[in-house]
Order: C-alpha cells, then sequence, then structure tokens
C-alpha cells in the first residue's frame, strides 16, 4: 500500500491529509493539520514560513509512521471509522444482552440514565478522553441523584462507575478503541454492602396477603425458602424439579450466574407454591419477566403486608440465607445452599447477624 501527503484548499487555509492507494482503491485520512497559503508567493512572514515548515514536518512524520505501521501489520484504516461511532448507544447494546439478569440490566440501564444526564448529546469514541471519564465519576460523586432527590450512596456510585469503565474495557476488546481511557482513572470506594432482607414474621405476613400479580408472589416467596435468584428461576424446567426418597423434593440445575451445577433440597412449601406440574420442557414459573410494572406490584404487595422497607427481589436470597443462620443452620452448609464459591461471600450474612445480636443485648436496660 503507498502512503502519500497530499494537500488541499480548504476556505482560507490549506488541509493536509494521507492519500493511502491499493489495489486500485484510494482511501484518506485527513491530519487537522493546516498551512497558511501563500498565493502570491513572497507575502509570508518569517513567522508563518516557520510555522508551515514545523507543520509539514510533522505531517511526514506522521506520514513515515503509518507506513511503518502498514508494513508491520499494526494499523488498520477500519479502525477510523469505528472511531466515529456512539459511545452510549454501544453502551445500551450492551445493556440489552443483560436483560436475562434482572438486577444486573437495572444496574447497567441506570448508569446509562446518568450518563445521559452527565452528556445529554451521544458522544464518539473518539472524543472520549480522560477528562471526559474523570468528569463522569465527579458527576457521581457531587451531582447525580436518585428519583426522589437523593444523593447516591457509596456502593451505588461505586457500582455505576465500574459499569461505565466495563463498557469502555470492552470497547477495548471489540476493537472499537485501542486504548482504555478509564484505566489510569481511580475507581471510586466501595462501601460495606447492604443486604436488605425479610423477617420471618415478615415473611409469613407476605404468604397471607394478596398479591395483584400471583406469579410474582409465589416466584417471591419460593425464593425466600429456596434462596435460588431471580435468573435462576425465570429459566427453571419442571425436568429439573425431581423426587428422591432420600431428598424428598430437589432441584438439580445449572447456576446461570456461577455456571455451577447444583442439587439443591427444598421444602414441601416450596414445592407447592410451584402449583400443578406441568411438562418437562415447560417452564416451572412461565412469563417470568423484568418490568417496572412488575416491581410495582410486588412494592404495593409489601405496603400491603405492612413492610416499611426498601425491599427487590434480590433480597428474597438474602432472607433465605439470614433465616438459615438465625435458625441454627451453620455458615458452612448456607454456602453450599446458595452455591456460593467461595465461604467469604457468606459471611457477609453472619455478620449481619452478629450485628442484629448486639442490637438485641443492648436493649435491655435497667439503669445502672
Amino acid at each position: 500500500m503507498k502512503v502519500t501527503l497530499r494537500q488541499r484548499q480548504k476556505g482560507e487555509k490549506i488541509s493536509l491529509y494521507l492519500e493511502y492507494y491499493s489495489n486500485g482503491k484510494r482511501q484518506y485520512e485527513y491530519l487537522n493539520l493546516y498551512l497558511t497559503p501563500d498565493p502570491e508567493k513572497g507575502t509570508l512572514t518569517k513567522f508563518q514560513k516557520d510555522e508551515n515548515k514545523k507543520i509539514l514536518a510533522l505531517a511526514e512524520t506522521i506520514r513515515s509512521k503509518r507506513h511503518l505501521e502498514i508494513e508491520s501489520n499494526t494499523y488498520d484504516l477500519h479502525d477510523k471509522e469505528k472511531m466515529k461511532s456512539y459511545f452510549i448507544s454501544y453502551m445500551e447494546m450492551l445493556a440489552e444482552k443483560r436483560k436475562d439478569s434482572m438486577g444486573n440490566y437495572g444496574n447497567w440501564d441506570s448508569t446509562i440514565k446518568h450518563l445521559k444526564k452527565y452528556c445529554p448529546r451521544d458522544i464518539q469514541f473518539n472524543q472520549i478522553n480522560k477528562q471526559f471519564v474523570e468528569g463522569f465519576k465527579e458527576y457521581l460523586v457531587k451531582k447525580a441523584v436518585t428519583k426522589t432527590g437523593a444523593k447516591l450512596s457509596t456502593n451505588t456510585k461505586n457500582s455505576y462507575f465500574n459499569k461505565f469503565k466495563a463498557a469502555l474495557k470492552q470497547a477495548v476488546k471489540d476493537g472499537i478503541i485501542n486504548r482504555n481511557p478509564a484505566e489510569t482513572v481511580e475507581g471510586l470506594p466501595q462501601g460495606e454492602p447492604v443486604r436488605e432482607f425479610l423477617t420471618l414474621d415478615e415473611v409469613k405476613a407476605l404468604a397471607k396477603t394478596d398479591c395483584r400479580n400471583d406469579l410474582m408472589k409465589r416466584a417471591f416467596l419460593f425464593s425466600c425458602l429456596t434462596g435460588l435468584r431471580f435468573s435462576d428461576i425465570q429459566k427453571l424446567k419442571w425436568s429439573e424439579m425431581q423426587q428422591s426418597a432420600e431428598l424428598g423434593h430437589y432441584i438439580r440445575f445449572i447456576q446461570k450466574k456461577t455456571k455451577g451445577s447444583e442439587t439443591l433440597p427444598i421444602s414441601d412449601e416450596a414445592y407447592t407454591l410451584t402449583g400443578e406440574r406441568g411438562e418437562p420442557g415447560e417452564n416451572v414459573f412461565p412469563d417470568m419477566i423484568y418490568s417496572d410494572s412488575r416491581n410495582h406490584s410486588l412494592y404495593r404487595w409489601f405496603i400491603k403486608a405492612g413492610i416499611d422497607k426498601h425491599i427487590t427481589f434480590h433480597c428474597a436470597r438474602h432472607t433465605y440465607a439470614t433465616l438459615q443462620l438465625t435458625l441454627g443452620t451453620d455458615i458452612f452448609t448456607v454456602s453450599k445452599l446458595l452455591g456460593h464459591r467461595h465461604l467469604k461471600t457468606t459471611q457477609i450474612y453472619a455478620n449481619v447477624i452478629d450485628e442484629k445480636k448486639t442490637v438485641a443485648a443492648n436493649k435491655i436496660k435497667i439503669g445502672i
């Protein structure tokens, strides 16, 4: 491939660009470098002449570099077109791929909404630099608020900024950008995770309270009694619901998140929530999809049951873990039931129980 430095009159300036010629085809790369024209010859000042020489020398250096990169197969003209694509649209595409995981998709979707507030007009990849990344980080820290106007929590800021950086990292893998502009920007701190859960009395209250969406009620209570994530309940098939004399009712399935193979014994009450048994290939909880309307039906159900907590579907899994530990199940067994790879993940729930015990102990005061 031949690389030639060319000039073209552009208004009152001369634009410099590279022409790539190969197999009868031409492609162009504009360098954003400009010369001061001298139409009458000899009218330029010494300063203008020196500036033109410097700019021509720089353009020639770029031409030589491009030639060497092409010779070593490290330069691709198509990369220039990729860099012109839009970042927020790319993030929306990445988010769509995560729609089968309610919590993960929700975080990506919220990150994009905040990114649009920070940058109302979509931005091309070639415009994203370290300053843009630091600007979004500062926005999350100082300006971003929830729908109710409250400041974002420490963990929420951390989560949103990590999603933003993950998108840029994926763009490198996809060959859109050569370098991640966020790699030298320090991340936001992560606070101690808060895992909201229900007490046994609250779960009993929910079981006795009517819900407009019976499917979501049964699925939520099923999660409280089994610890299954939304994504695993969503894909659960009747063929995975099994029974034996030794284990009673149990589920044999592959965890969507960890890809690990699990055998999970479940109670008779949990099995009752599944309803009438269907065909092996059918879903146990059909039509389980993530939607705002279904979330609202859960919130109304919680309020109707007298529960004044910020509860999401995933809190049912937290409830299962904390109830098991509260009722005396050892932490190793709870870890296995939850399908955790590491015991330290389960330890977070044990810490919550210890905190509750400390609070309870300090409630008794006799005035000494």
